[in-house]
């Protein structure tokens, strides 16, 4: 049965888009080792055997080459049993961008990721939240899934039934996505948490909850628009989450310098939040190329951890 059939031919098409515009470049780049991306989930222990010229300083084995006098690295068989989950903040102010929206920015990460993932033969789940948590697709492997499950995240919102209650106007509550994920969590997993962050507090707990337990990597969109406010004049703002507007003057400079200063003061925020809660976090900006983004973060990444490498060395050589 093709995709068609299915009922998922915009799921085919945005997944063949990215594996050719995308997927081919970053194979290029990376040679096909994404350890960068992922960290590490149910790696085993296979064996030891001397250090050579291109392994990676990360799988030195420091208490063996401190013993031997020679470097040794460790060898590991990966997991093909590698659970990963997708948590998709898709609020009101996903729908935003200058160039592209941080939806659709979202959605290609999250196709690409699961894309590489199952192609190993590893399984993937994904929880969607708009104003609520409204679509769960569990975990599994295979195109066919892969493809049923960027359907569920690209449909646009169910609409409320007539005679239902109004859902009360209000920010995101982040912590409503990530507190739906715990249950559904039976074992470790790599977890992807993709979301603007811009949220009303009460997050930064099930967040810390959840890395405690799985690997977590925070994927944080932005945008442009988010941090500069264009000399404009008069302009009617409206907030994407509540729905209030107001008119303000972006032309008044004091203006502008508060509101500098507010961004500054929330990203600060963020950063501790972040940190704080024990998770990495990779930066995506609507204006990124994907590909690009993605090479730069996982070199970025292993160049941590041949710090690292070298230092915990030299600790034990000390």
């Amino acid at each position: 049965m093709n995709s068609a059939a299915l009922g998922l031919p915009d799921a085919e098409r945005l997944l063949l888009r990215l594996e050719w515009r995308v997927l081919r470049r970053l194979d290029g780049a990376l040679h096909g080792d994404y350890r960068g991306l992922l960290l590490g989930v149910g790696d085993d222990l296979a064996d030891l055997r001397e250090y050579q010229t291109h392994d990676d300083v990360r799988h030195i084995d420091w208490n063996v080459t401190a013993r031997l006098q020679t470097p040794y690295v460790r060898e590991y068989h990966e997991d093909r049993d590698l659970t990963a989950w997708f948590l998709v903040d898709l609020s009101p102010s996903s729908d935003i961008g200058a160039r592209a929206s941080r939806g659709a920015v979202a959605l290609d990460f999250v196709a690409l990721m699961a894309r590489l993932l199952t192609r190993r033969g590893n399984r993937v789940g994904a929880l969607r939240y708009r104003r609520h948590v409204d679509a769960v697709v569990p975990a599994g492997s295979g195109r066919r899934h892969l493809l049923r499950l960027i359907h569920a995240l690209s449909q646009p919102a169910a609409a409320p039934a007539k005679k239902a209650k109004a859902a009360p106007v209000g920010g995101t509550r982040l912590h409503e996505l990530l507190d739906a994920a715990h249950p559904l969590l039976k074992r470790r997993a790599q977890v992807f948490v993709i979301s603007d962050f811009l949220s009303e507090p009460g997050w930064e707990r099930p967040l810390a909850r959840l890395a405690q337990r799985h690997e977590v990597l925070a994927v944080r969109l932005t945008d442009p628009l988010d941090d500069e406010v264009p000399d404009l004049g008069l302009v009617l703002m409206g907030d994407a989450e509540s729905g209030e507007q107001i008119v303000v003057d972006t032309h008044d400079r004091g203006f502008r310098a508060r509101h500098a200063k507010a961004v500054e003061r929330r990203e600060q925020a963020l950063q501790e939040a972040l940190a704080s809660a024990g998770v990495d976090t990779f930066e995506l900006s609507t204006e990124d190329d994907l590909a690009e983004a993605l090479t730069h973060f996982v070199q970025l990444r292993r160049r941590v951890a041949q710090r690292r490498g070298g230092a915990a060395g030299a600790g034990a050589a000390s």
